[in-house]
């Protein structure tokens, strides 16, 4: 009999949300960076493993918004909570419960929603024995289905949240075909992959200003099998878009390079990039622009 289970994996920014969906996905469908609010968006995984189809979505890390945007973003959030049937909520191994934590732990309780607390970067403790009082602080804060210490990045544990998150399955038909791996369309996971250089490779509030948007995106039809994808770099000001493009275009050169590279792994093809630089004053407090970028999912 089928099985399946829709799963929001939530927290603050950074813990590493992203990384534990293309570690339990075992494919890179989220962009990864070490700064805040890399996910802007809801972003559906899907992984089908034997009979039972286990559906993710990552939600942006929820802070206390400073613009449009990321009112929007902590929106996002709380919908997905409410309409899962499991939440997966990552945390650090801290000795603490950070404001946004407490704020989620709220949404939880009042949604009365099954959870399970990821305690993620396991790895990045020299003593093991300190996930204990990371586990001691949130048992007290909620009566969570399981606790599991992860390690997104050497897949330390990965195995014993899957087995916990198959546990919380029902007996349903699959929503998605065994084979997919994401409902993203293609052209957004290659503005994301664009939009993963900016972060990596600006600094500041720069990147976290940009927003790309995939005006063309179709195969040659010489049977070459090469992609042409053509993509517009919006900034917020004449300055950062100096910045981006760089001296005699060396910054946009090394992030469509970047770029390029992880498109053709992704799409298993040739890939032909041609990227531009635009101007849009202000586009994170209005709401057309937003949606435009396909960034308001209400």
């Amino acid at each position: 009999m089928p099985k399946t289970a829709f799963i929001s994996i939530i927290g603050r920014p950074n813990v590493g949300k992203s990384s534990i969906l293309n570690a339990l996905i075992g494919q890179k469908i989220a962009i990864v960076t070490p700064k805040p609010q890399t996910t802007r968006t809801r972003i559906m995984g899907v992984l089908t493993k034997g009979e039972t189809q286990l559906v993710f979505t990552d939600t942006p890390g929820f802070h206390r918004p400073k613009n449009l945007l990321g009112e929007k973003m902590v929106k996002a959030v709380g919908e997905t909570i409410s309409a899962v049937d499991v939440c997966m909520l990552v945390v650090e191994p801290e000795n603490q419960i950070h404001p946004a934590e407490e704020e989620l732990l709220s949404k939880i309780k009042k949604q009365e929603i099954p959870a399970i607390l990821v305690i993620n970067k396991i790895d990045t403790l020299k003593n093991k024995a300190e996930i204990l009082a990371t586990i001691d602080l949130f048992r007290n804060e909620y009566d969570f289905i399981a606790i599991v210490p992860v390690s997104a990045l050497d897949g330390d544990g990965l195995d014993d949240l899957l087995n916990v998150l198959c546990e919380q399955a029902y007996e349903s038909p699959h929503f998605f075909p065994d084979d997919a791996l994401t409902d993203q369309p293609e052209r957004v996971i290659a503005a994301e992959m664009i939009r993963e250089k900016l972060l990596m490779l600006l600094d500041k509030e720069i990147p976290h200003g940009t927003a790309v948007s995939i005006e063309r995106f179709s195969e040659r039809e010489d049977g070459s099998g090469i992609l042409d994808i053509e993509a517009e770099i919006y900034c917020e000001r004449n300055t950062h878009k100096g910045i981006i493009i760089g001296k005699n275009g060396s910054k946009l050169k090394e992030i469509s390079t970047l770029a390029r590279k992880d498109m053709e792994n992704f799409f298993g093809c040739k890939v032909f990039l041609t990227t531009y630089v635009k101007v849009k004053e202000g586009w994170r407090n209005k709401g057309g622009l937003i949606r435009n970028f396909g960034l308001d999912q209400s």
